[in-house]
């Protein structure tokens, strides 16, 4: 290859190398910062842009679709000083191109940091049970803290998500114990609580019963009251009918009456349940005279009845029936 090819081939190269520097192509998501002389002067949004050789130079190549970073997992000590395990992530979007280029540097590397240090912050302020139960409150406290830091650099934080809060293997046997009892307390109370109920209705049916029992024994000492009252009764008849006996002139009434009460009273001495041997006094003869009383008032009664029933007048007889007919 002689001088003149040699020429040739270094002025494509830098017809190439020139066109490359002048004609750029932003692609779609991207936004790339324009510097003059090492100075920003615009940002050039996705599409075709004619740059100056060395007049103009591209500054930064930003992202300006949202972006996921995975907050490493880091111990946290709690407000009860209870050491915690904590990993997260965040979601974030590049709003303004200069800013995130030019107000700090390395941004996902501030961002990581920012979120790191407020999760110490927010969990530090935080009982373990609080941390373990509240997790939306610490997502909110979070990311309303680092979108408001990260504003200044054109950022806009759209989401923070705490991953996983591990407590230590001690502190997860003393939950486990804890939750337990927990457990077993509620199952003593609802058997507390059954107990009560049927003790409650056990004295109800008890209750019930004895009322039951009650108006059953009234009712019975009603009716025995009732009995008792009739039997008076016709005892004061019977007393009545001997008494108009005895002005009548009839002796034997008395002899019924106390053969009566006579025969009552042994009755109950034969069937006592601790009577062995009775002895009879010598007036008990006397029963046998009673008796013979009690026979000839009975015989007397009866010639009474028979004696009205002779004494009354035989009915007259019925003359015959005269035929319609008849004439006297």
């Amino acid at each position: 290859m002689g001088g003149g090819g040699v020429v040739a081939l270094v002025l494509v190269v830098l017809i190439f190398i020139g066109i490359s520097k002048t004609i750029r192509i932003v692609p779609q998501g991207y936004e790339w910062t324009k510097e003059t002389f090492g100075r920003y002067t615009s940002t050039m949004e996705p599409g075709l842009h004619i740059l100056m050789p060395i007049y103009h130079s591209v500054g930064h190549k930003m992202n300006m679709m949202e972006q996921v970073l995975d907050v490493p997992s880091q111990d946290v000590i709690t407000k009860d000083n209870a050491v915690v395990r904590v990993d997260g992530v965040v979601f974030y979007q590049v709003l303004d191109a200069a800013k995130a280029a030019y107000e700090v540097a390395n941004l996902n590397q501030a961002v990581l940091n920012l979120i790191m240090t407020n999760i110490r912050t927010v969990l530090g302020s935080m009982d373990l049970d609080e941390s373990l139960s509240k997790r939306d409150e610490i997502n909110a406290r979070l990311l309303k803290v680092v979108d408001e830091a990260t504003h200044p650099w054109g950022v806009k934080c759209n989401r923070i998500e705490i991953k996983d809060i591990q407590p230590p293997q001690n502190l997860i046997d003393s939950m486990a114990r804890q939750m337990k009892a927990e457990r077993e307390k509620r199952a003593n109370i609802l058997e507390a609580e059954g107990l009560r109920q049927a003790a409650i209705l056990k004295a109800e049916g008890e209750k019930q019963s004895a009322i039951l029992s009650a108006e059953g024994k009234r009712e019975a000492a009603f009716r025995e009251a009732e009995a008792r009252e009739r039997q008076a009764q016709a005892e004061a008849k019977a007393t009545e009918m001997v008494s108009q006996s005895i002005r009548a002139g009839d002796i034997n009434a008395i002899n019924y009456f106390v053969a009566t009460k006579y025969v009552d009273a042994l009755k109950a001495m034969v069937g006592a349940p601790n009577q062995k041997i009775m002895l009879l006094p010598m007036e008990a003869t006397g029963v046998l005279g009673s008796l013979a009383g009690i026979a000839e008032l009975a015989k007397s009664s009866l010639q009474e009845q028979q004696g009205a029933s002779a004494a009354k007048p035989a009915a007259p007889p019925k003359a015959p029936a005269l035929p319609p007919n008849y004439q006297a």
